[in-house]
């Protein structure tokens, strides 16, 4: 089961120092978790790790340009596309959304406007499973996690008290259920330190709080090179 993320990821991927500086701050402050790259080679490495909503491109970069770059993200990952260019021609625009990105953005941009473009392509593309009350509740190994209260039941349907930490780890993996998620998501999902292993404690943590065994978990799997997965019932 896959819900609907509170923090959307987008990868933005542009030469110039300052504006990768400005789409960070801009969108974590407004909600988004943002990676960013410097140069196409770079992008490639960064998607082959994480997975995205959106990616923010430059067109007109060193070596591999965004025009290059859109068709592969695009076929390769099925992410939207938002192109960043400071090239106005009509012919410039076309050649842009040719490649198969979801919109253009002339540049320099109003920070606001940028803002309004990334929520209207997220709300046409992103997938989305609506919110049924009978639907909430998570079955992991015989327990249950309700995703909108953010609570846990053991076997017995009795509330198991969790720390905030451990709170808002276990609503994360919720809502990726199934899907491994990196460490160095959950991390900068959780505004932790990925260096310190701060998420590798917590998860020891959570274990011993909802595992039956939290030597040999059923609920809360680690799967190498890949990150940890909530694992449900019904998979």
């Amino acid at each position: 089961m896959v819900l609907k993320s509170d923090m959307p990821h987008i990868l933005a991927v542009d030469d110039d120092d300052r504006i990768r500086r400005l789409l960070a701050q801009y969108l974590t402050k407004n909600g988004y978790i943002v990676v960013t790259a410097d140069n196409a080679e770079t992008a490639r490495m960064i998607l082959k790790q994480y997975d995205f909503d959106l990616c923010v491109l430059d067109i007109m970069m060193p070596g591999e340009d965004g025009l290059s770059l859109a068709p592969f993200i695009h076929k390769s990952y099925d992410i939207p596309i938002l192109l960043l260019t400071a090239k106005t021609e009509p012919n410039d625009r076309i050649a842009g959304l040719e490649t198969g990105a979801d919109d253009y953005l002339a540049k320099p941009f109003e920070p606001k406007e940028l803002l309004l473009r990334i929520q209207a392509i997220l709300k046409r593309t992103r997938k989305h499973i609506a919110v049924d009350p009978e639907q909430v509740m998570l079955n992991l190994s015989g327990k249950t996690y309700d995703v909108i209260k953010k609570q846990f039941f053991d076997g017995h349907g009795q509330l198991i008290s969790l720390t905030e930490g451990e709170s808002g780890l276990l609503h994360a993996l919720a809502q990726k259920a199934n899907i491994p998620i990196r460490r160095e998501m959950l991390a900068a999902q959780l505004d932790m330190d990925v260096n310190d292993r701060a998420v590798d404690v917590q998860i020891t943590r959570l274990r011993k709080k909802i595992e039956d065994d939290p030597s040999a978990p059923k609920i809360i799997l680690t799967l190498r090179g890949k990150g940890y997965m909530l694992k449900t019932d019904d998979t």
